[in-house]
């Protein structure tokens, strides 16, 4: 005879791995070490059940329901969990009701999480602002959606936003031979076999979705079939199957050598090289934002001013793709590449700025010329210096004057060279009878 205990075991052990393999605790769990580090703001608030309202915001599978998951299984109050696509103003409403009952009645506070919360419109919004201000409720939001721009000022103002990073490779690897050897809630009691090629590939090509390996990971052992002895040996080719991506043989040091590539044929004006690496990196799992951020680095260090309009279309390229996502993001990613490559080069920005940055350091006695000082709260006499300021706009746009401490005046750190739109520059500093 089944009892009711028997029926909910059945269920967790029919539970899809991921959901099965989910931290219980703050001991297991995975990642995010920046923001649940010992010591940290957020594992104090925790640990001490004094966690306020926050959004949890970060790419899919990095944790943000599990950590929420976990406050719940640690915290002294209660929890209601609603999902902002299939919940509307209603069951918010309901929620409040109970946790202001609860409150009154037990005098413990309820935890409200809202998965997807950017989801929920400005009306939607509004109805947790007075409970949330209150303290009825503790919000914690979740969403992979910039919250600064898809949820309304009036709930950030009352919430700590904690960025989620996507998972390295190898706390994936770790979560994968986790599950594996895991008897209670994973494979640890079948006779399974991995291989470390599988479990990388897995690890490299979720691109920092936890969820994504571990789905991989069941469909390539719930697939292989079992041999006479009854062994399940799951391989390579198996696990290219299981995440429908062809292993492409990078390894770690592998990334390293071919993004090096990719970096030096930028700099190198080799744009058939520089989209060759960029495609390699992203079919090896590689996260095409990462090359995008890289690629507006370079537009400013090794293009710069020769082309001001480099930097412009880098950074319009790293907003497409991460508004549109692959693969359509990739074309405008491409089109940047292929600019930066054959735009014209220099990098007098980056030695500006380092010596800009060395004079900081080493120059004392650096004080501001007086009459660049704001006036305001001056006395009568260091009114008087600076009133002597020249107006730039009073003299056509520009007129001779001190503007660097008396200890650098005559310090060059920007010097254009004569390459694209820096030859410009320089002949109208020429004119100024700049060097």
């Amino acid at each position: 005879m089944y009892t009711l205990f028997d029926t909910i075991k059945k269920e967790e052990n029919n539970a899809p791995l991921a959901d099965r393999m989910r931290p219980q605790s703050l001991k297991e769990f995975l990642g995010q070490s920046h923001i649940v580090c010992d010591g940290s703001l957020l594992k104090r608030a925790i640990i001490s059940d004094k966690l306020g309202s926050c959004i949890f915001w970060g790419p899919p599978g990095t944790g943000k329901t599990t950590l929420a998951n976990v406050i719940a299984s640690s915290t002294s109050g209660y929890f209601v969990k609603l999902n902002a696509v299939t919940s509307g103003v209603q069951d918010v409403k309901k929620a409040i009701e109970v946790a202001s009952d609860n409150l009154k009645m037990h005098g413990k506070r309820t935890y409200l999480l809202l998965d997807e919360c950017h989801r929920f419109n400005k009306t939607q919004q509004d109805s947790l602002l007075p409970s949330i201000e209150n303290g009825t409720i503790i919000f914690i939001g979740s969403t992979t959606e910039n919250p600064y721009a898809s949820m309304t000022p009036a709930i950030i103002s009352r919430c700590r936003v904690f960025e989620f990073k996507s998972l390295s490779d190898d706390i994936i690897e770790k979560a994968l031979y986790k599950a594996i050897s895991d008897k209670k809630r994973g494979y640890g009691n079948l006779d399974l076999s991995v291989s470390s090629d599988a479990v990388r590939h897995i690890a490299v090509t979720a691109s920092g979705d936890l969820r994504t390996a571990y789905n991989a990971l069941e469909l390539a052992v719930l697939t292989t079939p079992v041999s006479v002895d009854g062994k399940i040996e799951v391989t390579l080719k198996d696990a290219e199957q299981s995440i429908q991506k062809k292993a492409l043989s990078i390894d770690e040091n592998g990334y390293y050598h071919m993004l090096s590539a990719f970096c030096k044929s930028l700099r190198g004006s080799d744009s058939d090289a520089a989209l060759y690496y960029s495609q390699r990196l992203i079919k090896g799992g590689y996260d095409p934002v990462l090359i995008a951020r890289r690629l507006v680095v370079h537009s400013a260090e090794d293009v710069g001013l020769a082309d001001p309009q480099a930097l412009v279309i880098a950074t319009s390229a790293l907003t497409a793709l991460q508004n549109l996502g692959a693969p359509e993001g990739l074309i405008p990613l491409s089109q940047a590449i292929i600019y930066v490559c054959e735009a014209p080069k220099s990098n007098s920005v980056v030695v500006a700025m380092d010596l800009a940055e060395q004079a900081v350091e080493t120059v004392k006695d650096d004080e501001v010329p007086p009459h660049l000082i704001n006036a305001v709260y001056l006395s009568k006499e260091d009114k008087k210096k600076s009133a002597e300021y020249k107006y730039p706009h009073n003299y056509g746009g520009y007129v001779e004057q001190q503007y660097l401490p008396n200890k650098l005046v005559g310090s060059v750190f920007y010097k254009p060279t004569n390459n694209g739109f820096e030859a410009e520059i320089k002949n109208i500093r020429l004119k100024k009878g700049k060097k």
